[in-house]
């Protein structure tokens, strides 16, 4: 586990550099990626479906690069982006193109269709992060109202 942390600050940070984010907040990008595959491995640890991880997972990277961003005053883009690449099933993708290039066509639909799926619960936790911190702030911004009228 350790082992599996340290690879996701150190891939999130690579990612981050490479994205030319701003030198402060390579840490913060790096904090972000970790603490997604934790929460990611942790409820694959407790029987949930990998899909199901990812969706959760993503929405919590979401959540916090939301957080990060207003507390930094840094575009959200930079941490989910560095933060989300640990969840990115690149190696599912490829053992995908293998089993194709084999002819092993079913195991190959079967890995590609939970590549797919991955990849939608990455973009699905990303924008439901999103608007779930737009409906908080409309609604902030309607109890401020309300209490100065």
């Amino acid at each position: 586990m350790i082992k599996q942390l340290l690879s996701s600050f150190i891939v999130s940070g690579a990612f981050a550099v490479i994205f030319n984010v701003p030198q402060k907040s390579i840490l913060q990008c790096c904090i972000v990626g970790m603490i997604g595959r934790l929460l990611h491995s942790s409820l694959v640890y407790h029987d949930f479906d990998t899909v199901q991880a990812t969706l959760i997972a993503s929405l919590f990277i979401g959540v916090i690069s939301q957080i990060f961003a207003k507390i930094y005053k840094i575009p959200v883009i930079v941490f989910s982006i560095s933060g989300i690449i640990p969840l990115v099933p690149g190696g599912l993708a490829y053992d995908a193109t293998r089993h194709f290039v084999e002819e092993h066509y079913n195991l190959g639909i079967q890995i590609a269709v939970k590549v797919i799926l991955t990849a939608g619960a990455i973009a699905v936790g990303l924008v439901l992060s999103e608007a779930i911190t737009q409906i908080l702030k409309i609604r902030k911004k309607s109890h401020l109202h309300d209490y100065n009228e």
